[in-house]
Order: C-alpha cells, then sequence, then structure tokens
C-alpha cells in the first residue's frame, strides 16, 4: 500500500485526489495512515517526466492534508506489503509517532534558501599596462578572496545565530546552501522580522523563506 504520511487518528479529514486515484485512511485506535491503495508501484516506474508528476504530486497531498492536521511525512515511494503490515506497523511504533506528534503540533518547516551574493568587482581600467596593471590585478584578487572570507564567516554566523533560535537541519552540499528551520506557524511574523534582521547580518548572501512546509527534515 503506498503511504504518503501518518497522522492522529482524532479529527475527519477532506481527502485530496491521489497520484493514480482515491485516497484513505488506514486506522488504528490512536493513529492513522494516508494511503492511496490502488496505486501500483510498477506506475512509478515510468518516463521522468511522470516520475517528476508523481513527486510533485506526492507532496501536494501531503500538503493539503498538512493544512488540515499534524502529519509525519513519509519519503516518495514508500509502500507497505499489505493493510495488516502497515496496521501492526502503527501498532508497534504507537507511542513513538504519538510522541513525535504532539512534539510538532502547530509547527511547520520553513526552508530558508541562501544565495551568494556576487563580488562587486570593479573592472581594471583599460589603460593600465605593465607594473599597474599587475598590481591592479593583484588587488582584485585579493579583495575576491576577502570577499569569499567574509561569505564564509557571515554563513558560519547565520547558522550559529539560526541555530540558537530555532531547531535547524542543514541541507546536503548543494550549490547554494539550504537550512531547515522548524517554527510555531503562529509565530511566523516573528520568523519573518528575524530573517529581515539575519539578512541585514548577512550582507554577502540573498536569504529566501519559503512557505509553511510540513516538516519533512524533523520526522
Amino acid at each position: 500500500m503506498y503511504t504518503y504520511a501518518f497522522l492522529a487518528n482524532s479529527q475527519p479529514l477532506e481527502l485530496p485526489e491521489g497520484i493514480w486515484g482515491s485516497l484513505e485512511l488506514v486506522q488504528t485506535e490512536s493513529l492513522a495512515a494516508l494511503v492511496e491503495p490502488d496505486l501500483p508501484a510498477e506506475s512509478l516506474q515510468q518516463a521522468d517526466r511522470q516520475l517528476m508528476q508523481a513527486v510533485l504530486s506526492h507532496d501536494r497531498i501531503i500538503q493539503e492534508v498538512f493544512q488540515q492536521a499534524t502529519v509525519l511525512p513519509l519519503r516518495f515511494g514508500t509502500y507497505f506489503i499489505s493493510r495488516q503490515g502497515l496496521v501492526d506497523h502503527l501498532k508497534s511504533h504507537q507511542q513513538d509517532y504519538l510522541t513525535k506528534l504532539a512534539q510538532l503540533s502547530g509547527k511547520a518547516e520553513y526552508t530558508l534558501k541562501l544565495t551568494p551574493t556576487p563580488f562587486p568587482e570593479n573592472p581594471i581600467a583599460a589603460d593600465s599596462k605593465g607594473k599597474e596593471y599587475f598590481l591592479a590585478k593583484k588587488r582584485l584578487y585579493q579583495q575576491q578572496a576577502d570577499w569569499q572570507q567574509q561569505q564564509q564567516s557571515d554563513l558560519e554566523a547565520l547558522i550559529a545565530q539560526a541555530s540558537a533560535d530555532y531547531p535547524i537541519r542543514q541541507g546536503e552540499a548543494e550549490t547554494h546552501p539550504k537550512l531547515y528551520l522548524l517554527s510555531d506557524q503562529q509565530r511566523e511574523i516573528e520568523l519573518q522580522q528575524q530573517l529581515s534582521r539575519w539578512q541585514q547580518q548577512c550582507s554577502t548572501w540573498e536569504l529566501v523563506l519559503s512557505e509553511a512546509l510540513p516538516p519533512y527534515h524533523f520526522v
């Protein structure tokens, strides 16, 4: 059974359409799993375009349910062999999942994307020659090195400050770094204000904060 998320079995939900068909809840006394029972595994092993659409649908579905209840989102492609196997899993992990759901209640994940600000290069004068050109080139290299060092210092300071203010996770090494922050949804305005302060203190990076997301990196 294709499974999207676990959640507390405590309230009725308006279920969206799934990747392939209808969704349903597999329920125990305290927990529920959001599943798409008729989604065959081979349907996810299609062309790249179809696979990407399935990934986007997976995230969309979790996001729509997250707007209604606290969820423990699962990775794309999570299957359980049978309904009974899923029920047994929920029962055996009931206390752990209920504890985690309580910890995440009212909270959301926010992705903080950091893009390095380009080095403000001053071009060398076209009429520079000989020693004058060499010295100008040397100064330029030193300025670039200083800028890169400042960027690294700003990044380390930002991570330290964000860690002091919020639970965070760092994204895997990419072209541009990302931080994942966990915050109360009711305090999103405070988070936006904090973002403005971070931006002022971290001028060598451009900071962009996402909308409220399910807590993918905190389950």
